[in-house]
């Protein structure tokens, strides 16, 4: 009896001993980290799921976990620079990818995206086609691949090409089609969460399509019809790219419809103006959520006044106000949105700068450089205002301080050895109350300064009542050798620090 006990214990002991040591080994490991793949040979032949065989070109780029080579169906031949294919490949254990893979084999089937434009009366939907996946061994690594449209250019490189900004058609334009798409996506129980000028991609047979890339951050956020509910998670919050994320991203929850029409909102602002009211406080993203929920909380007004020369933002203010009412779980009507940014946006896309643009630009460069320069010197380059009087008070309810411009030399109460390092503080003005002026040549402004500068006030008036009337103050000669293991005289510090400033005015 005692050893089936005593076996019963140790099958319990080894249990949960295998139990925690699992446990803890797999949530208490350092996240491993991913890298991109070893590249696989030119001409390599890979066979997805369905049989079909895909022979491999020349890198072309590369994601932030993979890379893109060209690749042709004819695997008899070299692929060319002209094809119209292009595979994606990262290590099997590799996440981005494979949730990008899902979102293609779920929700965008070439079959679905004909019908669906059939039923919209669509001639053109903005999804890349999705050709084929699988993996592939080589050197004793496995690799995932998936077969996708050959795209060209992006867009962000667009937007810096026409001077960070692009024509008021334009982006009205984009927001149309960009509208379409997320709505294909979104009746597929889909989200994209990561709306961006470097994920819209121009066609590249037809550069004026436009392609909305990279679902490697896609969510479905109603499986089964099953919407996601309301939950905030701190420990998630700020996913995404931080400029254009939604404020729901921020507090950390699951992407969703109204998340998709807000980064999208905010996309347009940026392309339309060139600049976004939190771009100096990116670095900081509880700075960048506080600055979009008040710009959110004080629509129309605070995006109409962004407008710059020659196009307004009412368009997107009205965009983002009808977003901004939206429930978290409540579908939008993609037609009004549609119609919100115009209805008689047609024609192809111009691309080319708006007017002003290039202006802007250097100017907003310039900027950027001045303020630079500044930082790096230490100096401040504050605006004109006109000299205001002081009225500080000393502590105890002294009587008033005297103007620092009428002080010369250090406070009394300072040793000798410390004038030099005080000299200049007490010259220097707050900069709010000096004018504006060239640091590059201090000596110069001194020297104008002292032709301005009023009678000099005589030292012994400047700390409290003088001893006596019009009374100058005496030079006192003490040898070191008399005041050696002696105690100095009453005042002897006042007296001889007043002898300074006189000597000084």
């Amino acid at each position: 009896m005692f050893f089936l006990y005593a076996n019963i214990c140790l099958i319990f002991f080894q249990y949960y001993y295998y139990y925690y040591f699992l446990t803890f080994s797999v949530f208490m490991a350092p996240p491993r980290k991913t890298v991109l793949p070893k590249p696989l040979p030119e001409g390599f032949i890979l066979t997805d799921t369905e049989k079909k065989k895909w022979r491999l070109g020349k890198i072309i780029g590369q994601g932030g976990f993979g890379l893109i080579y060209l690749a042709s169906q004819d695997i008899d031949r070299h692929v060319g620079t002209d094809t119209d294919f292009v595979i994606k490949v990262e290590y099997q254990e590799n996440g981005p990818l494979f949730s990008e893979l899902k979102f293609y084999q779920r929700a965008a089937k070439p079959e679905s995206m004909q019908k669906w434009k059939r039923s919209k009366k669509l001639d053109f939907l903005g999804i890349p086609t999705y050709w084929g996946s699988g993996i592939a061994e080589y050197n004793n690594l496995r690799y995932r691949f998936m077969v996708m449209d050959r795209l060209g250019s992006d867009l962000q490189k667009a937007c810096e090409s026409s001077g960070g900004r692009l024509k008021k058609t334009t982006v009205l334009q984009l927001g149309q089609r960009l509208v379409d798409i997320l709505e294909y996506i979104h009746e597929n129980e889909y989200v994209h969460a990561d709306i961006k000028a470097a994920n819209l991609m121009l066609g590249y047979r037809d550069p004026e399509q436009v392609y909305l890339a990279d679902y490697g951050l896609s969510y479905r956020y109603c499986p089964d019809g099953v919407h996601k509910e309301y939950k905030e998670n701190p420990k998630k919050g700020h996913n995404g790219t931080i400029e254009y994320t939604s404020i729901d991203a921020h507090k950390g929850l699951a992407a969703s419809r109204r998340g998709d029409l807000q980064i999208l909102g905010f996309c347009l602002l940026h392309w339309l103006c060139g600049s976004l009211p939190w771009d100096d406080v990116l670095k900081n993203p509880t700075q960048v959520q506080e600055a979009k929920t008040r710009l959110m909380d004080n629509l129309p007004h605070s995006v109409q006044q962004l407008s710059v020369s020659g196009a307004s933002t009412d368009e997107v203010a009205k965009f983002l106000l009808y977003v901004n009412k939206l429930g978290y779980q409540e579908k939008p009507d993609y037609q009004y949105l549609k119609n919100l940014l115009g209805s008689a946006v047609r024609g192809g896309l111009d691309l080319s700068k708006p007017q002003g643009a290039a202006g802007e630009s250097s100017t907003k460069d310039s900027r950027a450089k001045e303020k630079k320069a500044g930082g790096a010197s230490g100096v401040s380059r504050a605006k004109a205002t006109p000299l205001q009087d002081h009225d500080e008070v000393y502590e105890g309810g002294k009587s008033k301080a005297v103007p620092a411009r009428y002080i010369r030399g250090p406070p009394i109460n300072k040793p000798l050895s410390e004038q030099t390092e005080e000299v200049l503080p007490a010259v220097r003005r707050s900069p709010r109350q000096r004018p504006v002026c060239s640091y590059e040549d201090i000596d110069s402004e001194e020297e104008e300064e002292e032709e301005e500068r009023p009678k000099p006030i005589a030292a012994c008036y400047l700390r409290g009542p003088p001893v006596k009337p019009r009374a100058q103050p005496k030079q006192l000669s003490i040898k070191r050798d008399d005041v050696r293991g002696k105690k100095p005289p009453k005042n002897q510090h006042l007296v001889n620090s007043t002898f300074l400033h006189s000597s000084e005015c």
